[in-house]
């Protein structure tokens, strides 16, 4: 293992992206914060840094505690970063709001099909 890794290839090790190009766009747009600063995907990351991840569905702040440039199981993926607990505390409070209310629109992703406009359709009658 090296002393520092590309942040878009530990991002994509560690499972919160689902490609590494996926990861780099999301770091370029700024929705991935390395210290609570913007960066370039290309940036070394190293043991001890701190990150907050959006990555769409869900907001994460995290502190890498392993550096990997694979794509591993999810259980490994998991050993790679410590959530903070003020992030799980969030994270767990925004699952019960989900749990009470369910946004209709929420599992949509870009156009509805047919299906999913009589489900919208079902809901509101």
């Amino acid at each position: 293992m090296s002393e520092t890794v590309r942040i878009d290839k530990w991002l994509w090790a560690a499972r919160f992206f689902k490609t590494r190009s996926l990861a780099a766009d999301a770091v370029d747009t700024g929705k991935v914060r390395w210290n609570e600063q913007r960066t370039k995907p290309s940036r070394g990351l190293k043991a001890g840094d701190v990150l907050h991840i959006d990555n769409g569905a869900t907001v994460w702040e995290v502190s890498v505690s392993l550096l990997s440039d694979k794509r591993a199981a999810a259980a490994i993926a998991q050993t790679l970063y410590a959530e903070t607990p003020e992030s799980a505390i969030r994270r767990q409070n925004e699952a019960e709001q989900n749990k009470l209310f369910h946004e209709p629109t929420s599992r949509l992703k870009g156009r509805p099909t047919k299906r999913d406009r009589r489900l919208l359709d079902h809901s509101r009658s």
